[in-house]
């Protein structure tokens, strides 16, 4: 089957909820219920307004199979480059490895090219091993330690 990446829409919002609550890490943040918080679909407002975030969705037979989320940063650092954050990166339980998040990760690629980005960057969790790897294979490399404070 074909997949298509597409800009999430509205009615997305659901699928990607549930994607990004499909694993150890996300059950604990995530709130899968119907109907979803109002809180997931102001976050998609104001996503989508602003033209430096892009969330994606692979769509394949009008399912939604993935999503990603690339922010574009201008920065002074880099003689004023601009570089790209990859964040919720996730794929269907049942559609992983088709190649569908790689193909997401070399979409993302492509469009922080033609932002003018100098890196494309993401962060995984130390406990996402296999994601680890993943990114490996893709070309990505481990170079700083991410550190984070919750509120």
């Amino acid at each position: 089957m074909s997949v298509t990446i597409r800009p999430a829409r509205r009615e997305d919002v659901g699928a990607i909820v549930a994607m990004l609550a499909d694993d150890h890490l996300g059950r604990a943040r995530e709130r899968v219920e119907e109907p979803l918080p109002q809180s997931y679909f102001d976050a998609f407002e104001a996503i989508s307004r602003d033209a430096n975030i892009m969330l994606v969705v692979a769509e394949e037979a009008g399912r939604v199979v993935g999503c990603l989320q690339l922010c574009i940063l201008p920065g002074l650092s880099s003689q004023g480059a601009s570089r790209a954050l990859v964040e919720d990166v996730r794929v269907a339980t049942d559609r992983r490895s088709l190649g569908i998040g790689e193909q997401l990760l070399q979409w993302a690629i492509a469009e922080a090219r033609s932002r003018r980005c100098n890196l494309v960057e993401l962060m995984t969790h130390q406990s996402r091993t296999d994601a680890q790897r993943f990114y490996e294979r893709l070309g990505f490399a481990k170079s700083h330690f991410g550190m984070v404070m919750r509120f």
